[in-house]
Formats: structure tokens, sequence, C-alpha cells
């Protein structure tokens, strides 16, 4: 085992392996480029042939090959000496060999780390699944596919970064403590705030702040940003997750379609090569224009069961049950509805399709349908059985939100964790005029598995929450407390 002391501080590294695969690819066989370049990586795969040594050179971009012999390499004993997963530079000239492998011919090396667990046979790479995702580092070595998650990941956050940029929006941020868990119904993480003796939230949304900034002149925001919901694990669902949060002044939800499909058709040419993929198995084309249907009539279409707001409320439950659906004893026409909605019909949706106007008993930030009473301006594009999204032309009267909150209010004092408490700053700062305005949210990790093939959240999630290992401490000393003191010069 090497020391320390032994390990370089920086590699002078020239050219990255995808690069000379690429400037290389016309190279015919026992052909020399005349370059001489330094790379660096891990060695992945070793071959030794009596005097000569093959290994197979991993970054980022990709692999090549260094072909290193006892006449031409340093240290050539040395060499043979390696592990895989070390990490070493090599410098050389850039040949292809007889067998037609682009490969750095290498005169020079220079370990750079060293490997001290037995690294993952590439061929095989980490099968079980709980280790994939909890020792990440390794996985992304051993199955290439979770590095190009992660990096088409980052390819679509800027993407959708420089559409938006594109058409004027301006990114912000707004804070990550919440004095009060809002902007969706959600039941949110707590945390104390020592120095002011008081709880705090971790945001469940992004929303009411930026209605702030809309109120405050900023005609057209955004924000990217990682929000927290104290909800289950599943195949969809991760504790801790990205959205995408945008609000244009002078639109409205019709605006919000209009971009939707935009956006992720786009996205999805930058990232995947076209708007045309494919999605576990089946076709999915996210070429505008997105088909557009109401949610009752996709309900009853699906559900078989002609509904309407206007329906008696025990017929709805009747129906209800009849279709499988949990009703709460308190609910009312529109979310028994949306109920029936969620268990019968959007699972069935593969999309991508616009589902507009829903009732507005589950749309307490929703405007009034402008046509039908009882409805509100909202929509969820829905792809492959899961809502992508969720956007709404915005609820701008001050005495209208405040009637909402306050029915949000007696649900939430009724037992409904999730429901909404009242937020008076945000009712204050609708009372200085929030002109129309359209509203849109886009699930991130969702948008990358739909880009990536993903079927788990977790696949595009670098280190999604997973339960503590066998010793790992499950429930962490709080520190104590202490005094603000004075700040020293």
């Amino acid at each position: 085992m090497a020391e320390a002391a032994d390990f370089p501080y920086r590699a002078d590294v020239t050219a990255q392996a995808g690069e000379l695969q690429q400037r290389y690819k016309a190279l015919p066989p026992d052909q020399n480029s005349g370059e001489v370049v330094t790379v660096a990586g891990r060695i992945m795969l070793r071959r030794e042939m009596g005097k000569l040594t093959f290994m197979t050179l991993t970054d980022w971009t990709g692999s090549v090959q260094l072909f290193a012999g006892a006449q031409w390499t340093a240290r050539f004993g040395e060499l043979n000496k390696l592990s895989l997963g070390d990490w070493v530079a090599g410098t050389g000239e850039v040949v292809r060999t007889r067998t037609g492998e682009l490969s750095v011919r290498v005169a020079d090396w220079v370990l750079l780390a060293e490997a001290r667990r037995p690294f993952p046979d590439k061929w095989r790479g980490i099968t079980d699944i709980d280790t994939r995702y909890r020792q990440r580092y390794a996985d992304m070595w051993a199955n290439e596919g979770s590095r190009e998650v992660l990096l088409a990941r980052s390819h679509t956050i800027s993407a959708v970064r420089h559409f938006l940029e594109d058409r004027g929006f301006v990114e912000v941020e707004t804070p990550v403590f919440h004095t009060l868990p809002g902007g969706a119904t959600a039941r949110p993480f707590v945390t104390h705030h020592n120095a002011l003796d008081m709880d705090l939230y971790l945001r469940i949304a992004l929303e009411l702040y930026l209605k702030r900034l809309v109120v405050g002149g900023l005609e057209k925001v955004f924000e990217i940003g990682r929000v927290f919901r104290n909800e289950g694990l599943s195949p969809r669902h991760n504790p801790e997750f990205t959205m995408l949060e945008l609000y244009q002044a002078y639109a409205d939800y019709h605006d919000m379609m209009d971009l939707t499909e935009e956006m992720v058709a786009h996205v999805a040419r930058e990232v995947a090569g076209s708007a045309q993929l494919t999605y576990e198995g089946r076709p999915l084309d996210f070429s505008p224009p997105w088909r557009r249907a109401t949610l009752l009539d996709l309900t009853s279409e699906y559900s078989g069961e002609e509904l309407s707001l206007d329906m008696p409320v025990e017929e709805l439950r009747r129906r209800a049950r009849r279709l499988g659906a949990d009703v709460g004893p308190s609910w009312g026409p529109g979310q028994i509805i949306f109920e029936i909605y969620e268990k019968t019909t959007e699972p069935n949706l593969w999309g991508p399709v616009f589902v507009m106007d829903y009732p507005k008993e589950v749309s307490p930030l929703a405007r009034d349908h402008r046509t039908t009473p009882g409805l509100v301006e909202r929509f969820e594009p829905v792809v492959a059985g899961r809502e992508l999204g969720n956007a709404f032309s915005e609820l701008t009267d001050p005495d209208e939100q405040r009637a909402n909150f306050e029915a949000q209010a007696r649900a939430r004092a009724a037992g409904d964790e999730e429901a909404m408490p009242m937020d008076e700053d945000f009712l204050r700062a609708l009372e200085y005029g929030l002109p129309p305005t359209g509203g849109l949210g886009i699930g991130i990790d969702r948008l990358v598995m739909f880009l990536t093939g993903s079927e788990a959240i977790r696949d595009v999630i670098a280190f999604p929450t997973l339960r503590p290992e066998a010793g790992e401490a499950r429930k962490p000393q709080r520190p104590e407390s202490r005094e603000p003191g004075p700040v020293s010069g």
C-alpha cells in the first residue's frame, strides 16, 4: 500500500478518452497518430501477454486502451502490479493496434490513487439494487448506465434552464426554511432554529415565494430547487426531490400548456436526441400538440360511470365504493370525484395528456374556471400513468384566497396533516395586487426518468434516501442549544 506522500497533488491531463475516440475514429489499424497525450482515469480491465500489457482506462467520457511494453514503458513491472480500480495517468502516443484498438502507447505513467477495496467486476457490475444506491460511487463505475443517467440529469436541468432564459425568464432562489408549510398539500419535515427558538419547515413547494416575486414586479420567474415531503418511499417517490416552478404574469393555464409541451419536447430532443421515445416498452411521443381533456370527461371515460359535481353526494359515495375508491366522511363531490379519478383513470393514461379543469375543492391555489362553476383552471400533464407536473391560472383575489386557506385550516384542525395553514404574509402580498398569472411546476426527477428510460426515481437521484445500514445511528443526538455570542472582528 502506497503512502499518501507518494501520490501527486495534481495531474496534467491533456486529453479525454471520448475525445480521442472521436478524433481518431478513422485511424487505420497498426498506425501511429504522431500525437502524445496524457490521459487519466480508472483501470477497469487488464490483460497481460508476456512483455506486453493491455489495460482499459475509463474516464467520465468513455474508455481508451493503455498499451504498455517492457521495452518502452517506464517501471513496467510496477505497472503490472496495479489493481483494478486504481486511478492512473498515462502519457504516450495515440496509436491503433494491429487488432484495431485505439490506444495510448504508454511511455510514462503515475499512480494517482489506490482502490483499497476490491472493485466490482466490470462485466457483472453491481447486481444488488440496495448496494447500487448506497454505494453509488462504485455503481457508477461498475454500471456505466448509472453514470450516463446522472449526466443526462445534468443535461436535462441545463436544457430546461436555457429554454426558459431564452424566453425571458429570470432564475431566482427562495428560502428552503419556511415558517409555514405551503404551496402544496403534503406533510412537511420540521426542524428547530436554536437562536430564534422557533420551529421551521423544510419547503414542500416553491410556489408562494415565487408568486410574491411576481407581486414585486418580476414578470417571468423560475426556480429549480430541492423540495422536501415527509412521505413514504416508492419507485415514484423520494422524500427530497427536485422541482421546476415558474410563474408568468399576464398568462393563464392555456399559455402554461403551450409552454409545457414546447419545453418538454425541446428538452427531449436535447437530451435523448428525439421527442419520440420508448418507455417501459411502449412508444411515448412528446411532440406537440398534446391531447387536452377535462378530468370529468376522462374519469367518466375510464371509470364507465357518468360523473358530475351536481350529483348527490351519497350517490357519488356509492359509485366511489363500487369502483374501489376510499372516501372520507367529510368529503364533498369534488374530492370524491378526484379520488375516483386517481383510482380509475390516472394510472391508465399513457399520454402525454393535459388533464384539465379540476374540482375547486382540491385546488386551493387555483383560479375559478371562467365558465364552469365548481371547477378551477388547473391542469396536470400526465405521462405513463403518473403526473409530471401541476399548473394553474393562479388565484389572484386575496379575499377568495383567504376563504380557501380558512377551509384548509378547518381540514387541518380536523386531522388532515397535509392541509395548508393560513399564511397571512402571502395574503398581504396578494393585497398589493397580483396580475393575471400562469404558474407551472414540473418534477425534474420524473422528467429524467422518462428521458432515460428509468423505472424508479432512485435511478435518477445520485444519493436517494435509504433505510440506515445495520449499525448506523437511527436517531442522532440533537446538538445542545447555545446562545448566540458576540461577533468577533
